[in-house]
């Protein structure tokens, strides 16, 4: 028998496909089954327009065999078969696809889109197969012929014979290596998650021969293994079906088969879009954080489907970051793949995708916050950080979008609010969105800073989140009203007559404020009088951008620069600790330094930042003691 050889490029193509193209072995089932899927489509194509043919869609169907013994697993199918010139052709040239040309010629028909279009796919066969070798019958013709190939050599064709239309695959597969156990490949187990990965939602059934159990006739308590025909696949995704059909258990099933998560999800959103390009989508937003959503581990993605087949199981570019949270999957017939059907050829149509999904989930999120604030909250805790992230990432380009999805504890309110709750509830004549930061709501509830703020009847925004402040510094101001730190040197609250009466207690206890500043050094930008404080006799404060909490994070990071915010040592003036330091300066200097160092100390451990000498401050402690 005459072996034919393949041409050059065909043979470097073949190389290349076997080697590189494909990034996983087991995509080679998915291939042949597509391309099965396809020759069945092509009689329902041609059943269109000739009306003596029919199309039964329960006569046809995928089947898929094992046998250990002769190492070979085989996939057979009902579609229209291959004549000796449509095999000289399609298999004989590498990257000829007989699925382009057959869609080209029927392109104005309605029907069934057809899968593959570069012709490689059936060549993925050889990654795992020593030999392919192809029985088929053509429709409408008598004669069967054999193709046969042991890779980059060539093939050969011969008549043969076969009893029914369509076409039988066998692959002889490889002998395991140190590298590869191709023996997976003949394994019952794992053929059929192969097939449940990537083709459950072909449209015709894949049958397939199991081993059951059932309890053996005449004996209590033992088994016996028997084989069974089952069919693997789904055939009709969810996503397909009516909505008004499907249940939210419905929905929910779904998400535990897929293994979006071991939670329950919050939200679903069940997407059919029609357009300039057309998609299906099932998006999820999950009730808890995965273990690993802050690691680097973590991936982003959305299943992604062509026509029912999985091309990529996280297709990130579906998602945004700050969306990073949500599962699902989409599946669109309009994707321009590459010849491994792996990644995409053009991303214009994912763009496209991706921006309408991104709208879609802002749209959920808003209507949840307004609707089912309950819900929303659930959903807040757990991811509200990422959004967060959102709004700080990329400059701030995203904070229009996520700006209105943001909630922060209220000091007045005790309860969550978001930016819009906060400044419809302000009074007229507050300026400023004001905010503080702490570990605890209960910590910022007792800090210094805030008693002039409370004092004047407002709200206080409460940061609890290392990024909160950095992602508010992002946004800058919300409806045209300025966030401001209560630690911040300027609080904008005082009347000018408060004004001059602080500058003029200023400038009477210059020489003790200058006195203080010299015992401190650079450890303080200046010592000032306080009106911001009530009760407590001293707080700090920071001037300029970099506020003592943004301080405090920065200098956490590995490899930080060690900055400084510029602290501000404020002292009540009101409190009786004051006049302890008049009587110092003008008695005690020791006393003086005593007490300075005593209170920058103290203002420190409200602020939750370290002490450099605990030994120091503690003996400090204990001379005012004795």
């Amino acid at each position: 028998m005459q072996k034919t050889e393949f041409k050059a490029e065909s043979k470097r193509l073949l190389e290349m496909m076997i080697h590189s193209i494909y990034s996983n072995r087991e995509i080679f089932l998915r291939e042949l089954i597509s391309n099965a899927s396809d020759a069945i489509d092509k009689i329902y194509y041609k059943a269109l327009t000739d009306s003596n043919l029919t199309f039964a869609k329960e006569d046809y169907y995928i089947k898929v065999e094992i046998d250990k013994d002769t190492r070979t697993l085989s996939i057979v199918d009902t579609g229209i078969g291959m004549t000796r010139d449509e095999l000289e052709n399609n298999l004989g040239v590498i990257a000829q696809s007989g699925s382009l040309s057959f869609k080209r010629e029927n392109e104005a028909k309605d029907g069934h889109d057809i899968i593959g279009q570069f012709g490689v796919g059936f060549y993925s066969a050889f990654m795992v197969a020593e030999e392919v070798t192809v029985i088929t019958r053509a429709l409408g013709s008598d004669s069967a012929y054999v193709w046969k190939s042991a890779g980059v050599d060539g093939y050969t064709i011969e008549s043969g014979q076969k009893a029914t239309v369509g076409t039988e695959i066998l692959l002889k597969i490889k002998e395991n290596t140190e590298d590869e156990n191709y023996e997976d490949y003949l394994d019952e187990y794992r053929v059929r998650s192969i097939i449940k990965k990537y083709s459950d939602f072909i449209r015709y059934p894949i049958k397939m021969e199991v081993t059951r159990q059932r309890p053996k006739e005449g004996s209590e308590g033992e088994f016996e293994e028997y084989r069974e025909e089952q069919t693997i696949n789904s055939m009709v995704p969810i996503w397909r079906k009516n909505k008004n059909e499907l249940t939210d258990e419905d929905y929910e099933a779904f998400y535990m088969e897929k293994h979006y998560g071991f939670d329950k999800p919050l939200k679903h959103m069940h997407i059919s879009v029609d357009g300039a390009v057309s998609y299906n989508a099932i998006l999820y937003l999950p009730e808890t954080t995965p273990f690993d959503f802050y690691t680097k581990e973590y991936e982003k993605g959305l299943e992604l489907y062509s026509n029912g087949v999985l091309i990529m199981s996280k297709a990130p570019d579906l998602l945004p970051d700050y969306y990073r949270f949500v599962k699902g999957m989409v599946d669109s017939e309009d994707l321009s793949l590459n010849i491994s059907r792996e990644i995409l050829q053009q991303n214009r149509q994912l763009q496209l995708i991706a921006k309408n999904i991104k709208s879609k989930i802002t749209s959920q999120l808003q209507n949840m916050l307004k609707d089912e604030r309950d819900k929303y909250e659930v959903f807040y805790k757990s991811f509200g950080t990422q959004l967060k992230y959102g709004v700080y990432s990329d400059y701030g380009s995203n904070k229009d979008t996520l700006q209105d999805l943001l909630l922060f504890y209220s000091l007045k309110e005790e309860k969550m609010i978001t930016l819009d709750e906060y400044v419809s509830s302000m009074p007229e004549d507050q300026k400023y969105i004001y905010y503080a930061t702490g570990e605890t709501y209960e910590r910022i509830e007792k800090l210094p800073q805030t008693e002039l703020v409370v004092d004047k009847g407002y709200d206080i925004l409460c940061f609890i989140e290392e990024i909160d402040e950095f992602a508010i510094k992002m946004l800058m101001n919300y409806k045209e009203k300025e966030f401001k730190s209560v630690a911040s040197g300027d609080l904008g609250i005082e009347a000018d007559e408060d004004k001059e009466q602080t500058e003029q207690e200023a400038q009477e206890n210059k020489a003790l404020f200058d006195e203080m500043k010299k015992i401190l050094g650079d450890k303080v930008k200046a010592v000032r009088i306080s009106k911001r404080l009530k009760n407590h006799p001293v707080c700090l404060t920071a001037d300029g951008d970099l506020t003592i909490e943004m301080e405090k994070v920065l200098n956490a990071m590995p490899n930080s620069q060690q900055v400084k915010a510029e602290k501000v040592l404020e002292i009540n003036s009101n409190h009786s600790v004051f006049q302890s330091l008049r009587a110092a300066l003008e008695q005690d200097q020791e006393k003086l330094s005593l007490y300075t160092n005593l209170l920058y100390h103290q203002a420190l451990l409200i602020e939750g930042l370290p002490i450099q000498d605990p030994v120091d401050f503690t003996n400090d402690i204990c001379k005012i003691m004795v």
